[in-house]
């Protein structure tokens, strides 16, 4: 496929039925009412925000996150840093905060990012202090401390320290100590939200978060009167409650938010009961290619390579969505099998969305051979990362942009 800007700009104003596939398609109305949700919600609280661009890695859902005040951002990957320069040039970006505990290999480039912008690291282990120091000490010039966050682990396991490691307490005061790096805040993020299945599940998940980060951050603050620090939570699930939060934090705290796939929202958020079906702003247009009566299945070129082979509550790797009790049972590469599935997830999407199937529908009844169907997915995050061309549709389904996003590391 020509992913050329000539190319797939010239299908502005054209309707999803008539582009190429596979396609990954955006509501552009619902990415403006998801993000617009989130930051009406946080002016409200009166906290800061900071956006994570790793989702749809480009720059216009970049801008509708920051709206008109918040000047921050986390990024996963040095190529979104990179495409957001534009945004520090327009006055609108201050400062970034590199989402992953700091390697060796992305110092350098971070070093010369920080001529640009602010840029925060993310520590968890005293031997990235070590790190540090020893490339501070071989810089033909001198390099100002960096502020770090230090992440904190409240149950997902992935990164950071639990708050009752005695490691932390030893780390909080190697970044003290040290000449190259200072405390900036701590962090956390709530992975395991995902799990959260009520709104008073995610608010309880989002209140552990807060309370982790608090726990933390007093061992730096407590009776410092002159030292403050940012406690920075949240994921997309507890971001959806965050209206929820209760309590006033210690003198010296000052709260965050973050969170990074609220603006499209996709099938493992639907499962929460946080947001509606409608609140997805992706789908993958993709064409039936053939039709099996024999084992009631049909083929569509949207495989792994397209969709990903993320999973959640929903059967199957993606759902059609006028016909939610089809999914996309099985991949590979570039082949997507389309089979009938019952859940109560699926169940619950035909309530809400409507269906023309009916039960145990033959696939012959729903499927011909030149069919497109669209798809909704499972994580948004890891679909979109393999498009190369984003068509930003209106209320109609008519292409009226086209974005491009930050690809690779």
């Amino acid at each position: 496929m020509d992913y050329s800007l000539q190319n797939h700009a010239s299908y502005i104003g054209r309707p999803v039925s008539e582009l190429p596939t596979p396609a990954l398609i955006l509501s552009k109305p619902v990415l403006e009412r998801n993000t617009q949700i989130l930051l009406d919600d946080v002016k409200r609280l009166g906290i800061k925000f900071r956006p994570h661009v790793k989702t749809l890695k480009c720059i216009e859902v970049t801008r509708m996150m920051l709206g008109d005040v918040h000047r921050g951002i986390v990024a996963s990957t040095l190529s979104e840093i990179r495409g957001c320069l534009d945004l520090v040039k327009e006055g609108k970006l201050d400062e970034c905060l590199y989402g992953l505990p700091v390697s060796a290999s992305a110092l350098p480039f971070l070093e010369t990012l920080s001529k640009s912008l602010k840029i925060i690291l993310m520590i968890d282990s005293e031997q990235q202090i070590d790190l540090l120091e020893s490339y501070a000490s071989k810089s033909s010039s001198p390099i100002e401390p960096w502020p770090v966050f230090v992440k904190i682990d409240v149950g997902s396991q992935r990164a950071g320290i639990v708050t009752d490691s005695p490691f932390l307490p030893r780390l909080i005061q190697r970044i003290e100590s040290s000449s190259v790096a200072t405390v900036y805040g701590f962090y956390c993020h709530a992975g395991h939200s995902y799990a959260c299945r009520t709104e008073d599940a995610a608010a309880a998940v989002l209140q552990s978060e807060v309370e982790g980060v608090v726990e933390a951050a007093k061992v730096l603050v407590d009776g410092k009167s002159d030292r403050r620090v940012v406690v920075s939570v949240g994921s997309t699930p507890t971001a959806h409650v965050v209206k929820r939060l209760q309590g006033v934090l210690p003198e010296g705290m000052e709260l965050e938010l973050h969170a990074g796939n609220y603006p499209t929202n996709d099938l493992q958020q639907v499962a929460t009961s946080l947001v509606e079906p409608t609140q997805q702003a992706v789908r993958i247009l993709a064409d039936v290619c053939s039709v099996y009566p024999e084992r009631n299945e049909a083929l569509v070129n949207a495989g792994t390579i397209a969709l990903s082979k993320e999973t959640g509550d929903f059967p199957g790797y993606g759902v059609v969505v006028d016909r939610p009790q089809w999914s996309v049972v099985r991949m590979s590469q570039e082949h997507g099998i389309l089979g009938w599935t019952e859940s109560d997830q699926t169940r619950r999407l035909v309530e809400k969305t409507g269906s023309k199937s009916g039960d145990g529908e033959k696939v012959e009844a729903a499927f011909t051979v030149g069919d497109k169907v669209l798809l909704y997915i499972q994580h948004a995050c890891i679909t979109a990362a393999m498009h190369y061309a984003y068509y930003v549709v209106d209320d109609e389904d008519i292409v009226r942009e086209t974005w491009v996003p930050w690809k690779g590391w």
